[in-house]
């Protein structure tokens, strides 16, 4: 048996050749999302004109930046800070991407890909802050390492990539699912504790799908069974990645089956396919020729055989892996262990170095469940007595418009109103920007709503109401149409207006 484990830890990162070559185009895929959904919006959300200039922002710090070091704001975009560099910053991701997902250049593109999405994350702030953008640049700079030194990725012979890089994938998946998992059950609220919480999340979530109307309906014995197994599959899983091939495989499906589950009901943006492609590191080549053999793929099946003829990597390709690659492990290891060590005063230096870089990272999705849904609904007037509101294109505002599915597109405005309702105006302060935009009636920003009820002429005054929102019973569905009931609660921001009257 103790020969047997020694042997295990001996081959362990072997035969991964294929997790390899479909994790990285697949990851050129997920980049290929991101990219594209900033671009649509990047005008109306930091341009010139924007909610929250990013241009203004970093010329306002520059000086200070300038004092402590750039490395702790790297972004490309001091180079070229303004609308068009972003513009170009974006396009060039999108080419990079898609050269990713055909496999030319793959180190180039890996490279350019992560410094270019932490580049125009960074310049995001507010809009730019969820933790799977984090999770898509940690992932990036795994995939630098992990990436073959060649011109061109090649189906027939794909390149085995270092163990350490497939490691480090490996410590990622298990970083990014216990790690949820624990900080629901740290976070001391009781809905994760009695197993409740799946009752409240179907309607509390950002945006919801059609389907989460049905789903909040089920009884609640099955929410508290789901509730049980997603802590199973966040808590118990990630273990069996330390326990072989086989069990590792059955973490993989474990994990991919609950991110499905997760966006049936949810637009949770790249989040679950990302998540889905860490998994394809977990699962070894002689998995992946059963799983294409299944699915009719004969060709790819044979290629990905066990014995089939993998390409021999250049020798110092994977040499220089090992340095970057035992950092990244002892940093990702600070962020797993959350009971306080007295790490040597180096660790935690380089812990603070490399945290401008968002490249190491600690998670906790859903740590703490929200129980009431709060919807902020802004309105315009002309007279300051008769109001009209404005209509978002994804979050919940008219009671009969159906719930839409718009992932993995991540309409961030919108999320971001979600978060803003939980606050106050005084914390969330860019809504005052966002209000004053829709009074100028800015084109670009306009463009991120769907209704804009002063198209001919802008309003005078403008205020922010903030409701409780609630899904529809049966009843009230069937009368009315309606999938939410709305009541006033406050109001978020009084009316306002940007010049005085005489």
């Amino acid at each position: 048996m103790i020969s047997r484990w020694v042997n295990s830890i001996r081959g362990y990162g072997t035969g991964y050749a294929w997790a390899n070559q479909l994790g990285l185009r697949a990851l050129g895929v997920v980049y290929f999302i991101a990219f594209t959904s900033y671009l649509v919006q990047a005008d109306g959300l930091i341009g010139v004109n924007g909610v929250l200039p990013f241009a203004e922002w970093l010329a306002a710090i520059r000086p200070r930046v300038e004092i402590l070091g750039f490395h702790h704001m790297p972004t490309l975009l001091w180079l070229w800070p303004n609308d068009a560099g972003l513009h170009t910053a974006l396009w060039i991701g999108i080419v990079c991407s898609v050269l990713l997902v055909l496999g030319f250049a793959p180190l180039f593109s890996t490279s350019a890909l992560w410094a270019l999405y932490l580049s125009v994350t960074l310049v995001g702030r507010t809009f730019f802050s969820f933790q799977w953008d984090s999770l898509l640049t940690e992932a990036g700079l795994l995939a630098i390492l992990a990436s073959p030194w060649r011109w061109r990725m090649r189906w027939r012979a794909p390149d085995a990539p270092s163990r350490v890089a497939v490691f480090l994938f490996h410590f990622l998946a298990f970083k990014l699912m216990f790690l949820s998992g624990w900080a629901k059950l740290a976070s001391g609220d009781p809905t994760w504790r009695d197993l409740t919480a799946l009752t409240y999340h179907y309607w509390t979530q950002p945006l919801p799908l059609s389907s989460a109307w049905y789903a909040h309906l089920l009884p609640l014995w099955f929410q508290k069974l789901s509730c049980l197994l997603m802590l199973v599959v966040e808590l118990v899983f990630p273990f069996l990645i330390a326990l072989g091939a086989r069990l590792r495989t059955v973490a993989a499906v474990g994990f991919i089956a609950l991110m499905a589950l997760i966006a049936a009901t949810g637009n949770f943006a790249f989040f679950n396919l990302l998540t889905a492609t860490l998994c394809f590191w977990l699962i070894r080549d002689t998995a992946w020729a059963s799983f294409f053999s299944f699915c009719g793929f004969r060709r790819l099946a044979r290629l990905s055989e066990a014995g089939a003829p993998v390409r021999a990597p250049v020798r110092f390709s994977r040499a220089w892996v090992w340095a970057p690659g035992l950092a990244i492990a002892m940093l990702s290891l600070v962020y797993t262990l959350r009971f306080p060590i007295p790490w040597p005063r180096f660790v935690e230096r380089a812990v603070v170095a490399v945290a401008p870089f968002r490249s190491v990272n600690g998670y906790g999705l859903f740590a703490t469940m929200t129980k009431t849904r709060p919807e902020i609904i802004i309105e315009g007037s002309w007279d300051g007595q008769k109001w009209f509101p404005y209509e978002f294109r994804w979050k919940p505002g008219d009671p009969l418009a159906r719930p839409r599915w718009v992932a993995p597109h991540q309409p961030r405005l919108d999320w971001q109103m979600w978060f803003a309702a939980l606050g106050t105006k005084e914390s969330n302060p860019w809504v005052l920007n966002l209000m004053v935009r829709l009074l100028q009636n800015e084109p670009t920003v306009l463009e991120l709503l769907l209704y804009n009820p002063f198209e001919q002429r802008p309003p005078v005054h403008i205020r922010a109401v903030r409701y409780e929102y609630r899904f529809s019973t049966p009843a009230e569905r069937e009368a009315t149409g309606a999938w939410w009931v709305g009541t006033v609660k406050d109001l978020y921001c009084p009316p306002f207006q940007l010049h005085a009257t005489p």
